[in-house]
Parts: C-alpha cells; structure tokens; sequence
C-alpha cells in the first residue's frame, strides 16, 4: 500500500486539530465580542456560544479520528475508512455551501481543503 495517502490523512487531520483549537479559542472570543458590540442579549449569546463550541469539539473529534485512522494506515493496519468518508464528504460539502452562501469567500477553504484531503486519503481499500 502506498504511504501517501495516510500520509496525506495525517496531515489533514493535523490541520483539523489546529483548526478546532483556532475556531474554540480564538474564533469565540472573537463572535462573543461581535455579538455583545451589537447589544445581542444574554441568553442568545450564551445558544451561540454553546452550538459554537460544539463545532470546535466535533471538529476536534474528527481530528483525532482521522489522526488515530490515518496513523494505523501508516502502520500497516486497516482500520475502516466508512466514518471518514462519511465525515470528510460532510465536512467538504458543507465548505462548499460556505463558499456558495458566504459570497465565495476564500475563508471558507478551511472547510473544503480539509474534508477533500480527508476523503481523498481514506479512498480504496
């Protein structure tokens, strides 16, 4: 088996690492102070910071299964990629949907580069 594409997954899943931990520690303070300067009320501010860190933390659990899967390939094992199919399409459709929405914003790369190397990486056997 080629090495590769784990690596490549590896490597993906690094950047969603980083990426959990910039979207939860940098992005919140960030939206919070966004959201109090336009005189958003408590309760709303409180809805949005927990969905907000729920993002960072299921983006931080696809990292860490991607790193865990991508590693064992490395390895020469040969975990099941089902999960990361399912999880890189998700994530890499809904970049696009960004883009698309969001005024094809390059921003919202972070989102298709990401999921497409992911999927890209857990494709054959």
């Amino acid at each position: 088996m080629s090495r590769l594409r784990p690596a490549l997954g590896l490597a993906a899943g690094v950047v969603l690492l980083a990426s959990a931990a910039m979207h939860s520690l940098l992005g919140w303070p960030g939206m919070r102070g966004q959201l109090v300067a336009a005189g958003a009320p408590a309760d709303l501010v409180a809805g949005v910071r927990i969905g907000w860190l729920f993002g960072g933390a299921m983006i931080l659990a696809f990292g860490v299964l991607a790193c865990w899967a991508f590693a064992e390939r490395l390895r020469g094992a040969a975990p099941s990629m089902r999960a990361l199919r399912v999880l890189g399409a998700a994530y890499a459709a809904f970049g696009v949907y960004a883009l698309a929405t969001g005024g094809w914003n390059p921003f919202f790369l972070i989102f298709v580069v990401p999921g497409a190397l992911v999927l890209a990486a857990a494709d054959g056997p």
